[in-house]
């Protein structure tokens, strides 16, 4: 099957009616730029995809891509599928260099959550907890419609946190939980040294986060983190390519243009709903108000866990280390990737995909 042809149910944009609505008119975007953009990403895959719209139970739609190799060997049992969440303004189209690779051999899955890119916009609670709680009941949702019993759940960033609390909600859904770089983990350290009972106490360290992070975590407490993208008006794009190079960077093998910075504004210049829901669950970029930390240890100890961290990202990896500790590590495993940042997939996707496959080989 031709990947660009491939069959779309219910592909029909509309463009949401808010007090946002005025946003398109000042930004140069819309819902059919982002698909158009999307669609020349996908265009890359060699294997068979199928991308349409999954109403859930409540009309809110989720994006969905699944991708499967015809030409592969039928096993004797259907293998897991692999469901793939992306990070906290991302989307389906940042996977491009890992679903042809992950496919080969099962079935896998990527989404939109809701509330970003392609997927409903729906108003989420300024409460952390139920925020969560929208997010998660989502997947969930759109597990049951699109009928798995069962999948090996992978999740990076803020993916990786929503991934571990459907986890620990459902856990008989789960076959393993791989978590890359996860966001919303550690408890907000003290930064600086202060006095207690004549004694120092000692500061954390912890790796630097980017220029663009800084950027964004200035406006965060103020507005809704992706604001300044939308305020910037036609200026926006250009805001993007100077605050994130390195995604051009990332994918100029297969784009020599402005694709991928394109997607990315496209899909964070839409009206704001699942970054609402972020800033509800966040102080601030970096830490949650709910830390996984606290909560991970309610995941079954039999449930098999794996954790990848970029050797140079920001996210501090000693999480998974605490992480460690607190599980079976007959079922816990820690791996760090070697000359990649935060967006693994993106910077080492040979390793990536390598450990991952392994990973899914281990499950059936």
């Amino acid at each position: 099957m031709d990947p660009v042809t491939a069959p779309i149910q219910n592909d029909i944009e509309t463009e949401p009616s808010s007090v946002w609505s005025w946003w398109p008119s000042w930004c140069p975007t819309s819902m059919s730029l982002l698909k158009t953009t999307e669609a020349k990403i996908l265009g890359c895959l060699q294997n068979d995809l199928w991308a349409r719209f999954v109403t859930l139970s409540n009309q809110d739609r989720i994006w969905t891509l699944s991708l499967t190799n015809k030409a592969a060997p039928k096993p004797a049992t259907p293998k897991t599928p692999l469901v793939m969440v992306h990070g906290f303004g991302g989307g389906v189209g940042l996977w491009i260099r890992n679903l042809d690779a992950l496919s080969r051999s099962r079935t896998v899955y990527a989404f939109d959550l809701l509330g970003f890119g392609r997927s409903s916009r729906p108003q989420f609670p300024t409460d952390a907890a139920k925020a969560e709680e929208q997010f998660v009941q989502s997947i969930e949702q759109w597990r049951e419609s699109v009928g798995l019993d069962s999948m090996i759940l992978l999740g990076h960033s803020l993916g990786g946190y929503l991934a571990t609390s459907y986890a620990i909600q459902y856990p008989s859904r789960v076959s393993h939980l791989i978590l890359v770089d996860p966001w919303g983990f550690p408890e907000q350290p003290q930064t600086q040294n202060q006095e207690s009972h004549g004694q120092a106490t000692e500061v954390v360290k912890r790796t630097s986060p980017p220029r663009w992070v800084k950027a964004i975590a200035r406006v965060v407490s103020y507005f809704n983190p992706l604001a300044v993208i939308r305020a910037a008006g036609p200026l926006g794009p250009g805001l993007v390519n100077r605050f994130r190079p390195d995604f051009k960077r990332k994918f100029e093998d297969l784009f020599d243009d402005d694709t991928m910075t394109q997607y990315i504004y496209h899909c964070n210049a839409q009206t704001p709903s699942g970054e609402v829901g972020f800033r509800a669950m966040s102080k601030s970029l970096g830490w949650a108000k709910r830390p996984m930390l606290q909560r991970v240890h309610l995941l079954p100890p039999s449930m098999p866990l794996t954790m990848l961290y970029g050797e140079y990202s920001w996210v501090d990896s000693s999480s998974g280390d605490k992480v460690v500790q607190m599980r079976s590590e007959a079922h816990t495993k820690l791996l760090m990737i070697e000359k990649a940042s935060h967006h693994v997939y993106a910077d080492q996707p040979q390793e990536f995909n390598r450990v991952v496959e392994n990973t899914c080989s281990s499950v059936n």
